[in-house]
């Protein structure tokens, strides 16, 4: 199901996708890593790739795309679980710093 979120900070952005993230597989955010990388497309950057990863070698993954406003949400096996738009989010010009 989709849902539309305001997340106009970097740390709001974070927050929102490592608790998606962990409620997914019933993870605990507070021991749960989350990784980013920066995602860019002509030397720009565009957006943001996230992974979780939980016990067992459990990996779920996140990518903001800044150009859709949107993040979509993936499970272990690469499958797409969940979207959200985003109605304000942060400047991709920031990701860089």
């Amino acid at each position: 199901m989709d849902s539309v979120a305001c997340l106009p900070t970097l740390d709001d952005l974070k927050h929102h996708v490592l608790q998606k993230l962990c409620a997914a597989d019933r993870l605990d955010p507070a021991q749960t890593p989350l990784l980013q990388a920066v995602i860019t497309r002509r030397g720009v950057p565009c957006g943001l790739f996230f992974q979780a990863q939980g016990p067992r070698l459990l990996k779920v993954y996140a990518v903001w795309t800044s150009e859709e406003s949107r993040i979509l949400f993936y499970n272990c096996t690469g499958e797409r679980t969940a979207e959200t738009r985003l109605s304000e989010a942060p400047d991709p010009g920031r990701l860089a710093a």
